[in-house]
C-alpha cells in the first residue's frame, strides 16, 4: 500500500513525512523544498501483535506496513508544467491513495504560496490540477481510439464511457465523485485517473488552536463530506516532537495532552481503512505477524498472501477471533471451549482473525 502526501508548498507535508518515517529529510520554509519524492516504509500500529506475542512467548513481531511518498508541492498551472507540475502529477499516478495536507493556522513567518490561507481555494488548486491532467490524458486516449475504431468496433463502448467521464471532469468534478456504474468505474480505474484516487484530508493545526474550534477545519470537513472522505486533525509540529520520544515518554506525553493515540497512529489506521484493508494474524513461538488483505477476501486467497504454496495446496484453516483467544489465555483453552472454528475455501476473512492454515505441499 502506497500513500502520496500532497498539498500546496509549505503546508507541512515534509514535516509530516519526517514524523511518520523519522528519515529527517529537508523541510525548509520555501516553496519546492521537496523536488524528488521521498519514500519511507512505516509499520501499521497494532497492539494486538504485542499481546499475541506475549501469549506465545514470541520475540519476533512483524507488523503490516505502508509506504508513504512525500511529493513536491503543487501550484496552480501544474498540469501545464508550472512549478514542478508534471513531476508532481507523475508521482501521484504511482500511489494508491492521497493524503491531502491543508494548512489550518495563521503564521506570518511561514510563507503561503498564495499570500493568504483560503481552505476552499487551497484544496481546489490541487483537485483542479488533477482533473486537468486527467482530461488531457483522456483526450489523447480518445483520439487514439477514434482512429482505431474503424478497425476494432469493440472499443466503441469504452470510448463512450471515457467520453462520459471526460464530460464530468470538464464540470470540475473529480472522477471519484462521478456517478459511475461498476463497469464505468473499472474503466476509470484501469486508466489510473489521478482524480479517481481516494483521498484523506489532513488538517494541519498549530499547538495554540489544536483543541479549539477552527473555521478552517470546518471548511475542510464540508469539502470532505462532498468527497465521501474524512478529515484527520493533526498538529504536524507537535507530532514530530512526539515521534522522537521513546514508547514510555510518548505515552506520558499523550496522556498530558488528553489523547489515547498520536495523530500519526490515527492517520496510519485511517489510511489503512481508506483503501479497504484489514489484517489477519498468525502467531506462534517463532513469529507473530499481521498480514494485509482487502476486505471480503476469501481465506484461500489470504493463504496465498503468505505463500503461493499455501493457496495451491489449501485444505482448511483453524480460525479464532483475536478477542476470544486473548480472553482464553491460550489456544488450548480456546479449543476446549469450542471457539476455534474449521473453515473452508469460501470463508471470508475478518479483521483480527488469528489463523492456522492446513495445506498439502
Amino acid at each position: 500500500m502506497r500513500l502520496g502526501i500532497v498539498g500546496l508548498p509549505n503546508v507541512g507535508k515534509s514535516t509530516l513525512f519526517n514524523s511518520l518515517t523519522n528519515l529527517n529529510i529537508a523541510s525548509e520554509n520555501y516553496p519546492f523544498c521537496t523536488i524528488e519524492p521521498n519514500k519511507g516504509i512505516v509499520n501499521v500500529p497494532d497492539e494486538r501483535l504485542i499481546k499475541l506475542a506475549d501469549l506465545y512467548n514470541c520475540n519476533n513481531i512483524v507488523h503490516a506496513t505502508v509506504e508513504f511518498v512525500d511529493i513536491a508541492g503543487l501550484i496552480k498551472g501544474a498540469s501545464n508544467g508550472e512549478g514542478l507540475g508534471n513531476k508532481f502529477l507523475s508521482h501521484i499516478r504511482e500511489v494508491d491513495a492521497i493524503l491531502h495536507v491543508v494548512r489550518c493556522f495563521e503564521n506570518n513567518d511561514i510563507i503561503h504560496v498564495s499570500g493568504n490561507i483560503n481552505v476552499f481555494n487551497d484544496v481546489e488548486v490541487v483537485n483542479i490540477e488533477l482533473i486537468l491532467s486527467d482530461i488531457e490524458f483522456l483526450e489523447k486516449k480518445m483520439n487514439k481510439y477514434k482512429k482505431d475504431i474503424k478497425k476494432d468496433k469493440s472499443i466503441e463502448k469504452e470510448l463512450n464511457i471515457l467520453n462520459k467521464i471526460k464530460i464530468g471532469l470538464e464540470n470540475n468534478v473529480c472522477a471519484r465523485n462521478l456517478k459511475l456504474n461498476d463497469e464505468e468505474f473499472l474503466i476509470a480505474k484501469k486508466n489510473n485517473l489521478l482524480s479517481l484516487k481516494p483521498v484523506l484530508y489532513v488538517a494541519n493545526l498549530d499547538e495554540s488552536n489544536f483543541n479549539k474550534k477552527n473555521i478552517y477545519v470546518n471548511e475542510i470537513e464540508k469539502i470532505a463530506n462532498k468527497d465521501n472522505s474524512f478529515v484527520i486533525k493533526i498538529c504536524v509540529k507537535l507530532e514530530q516532537e512526539i515521534s522522537e520520544l521513546n514508547l514510555k515518554n510518548k505515552k506520558i506525553f499523550l496522556e498530558e495532552l488528553g489523547l489515547e493515540k498520536s495523530g500519526l497512529d490515527r492517520l496510519i489506521r485511517e489510511s489503512y481503512n481508506l483503501l479497504g484493508m484489514i489484517s489477519f494474524l498468525t502467531a506462534g513461538p517463532k513469529e507473530t505477524r499481521a498480514w494485509t488483505i482487502f476486505k471480503n477476501t476469501r481465506i484461500v486467497k489470504a493463504a496465498g498472501k503468505i505463500h503461493s504454496d499455501f493457496e495451491r495446496g489449501f485444505i482448511k484453516a483453524e480460525v479464532i477471533d483475536y478477542d476470544d483467544l486473548i480472553r482464553c489465555h491460550s489456544i488450548t483453552e480456546a479449543k476446549s471451549k469450542g471457539l476455534v472454528r474449521i473453515e473452508g475455501k469460501e470463508y471470508i476473512v475478518k479483521d483480527g482473525d488469528v489463523i492456522v492454515f492446513r495445506f498439502n505441499v
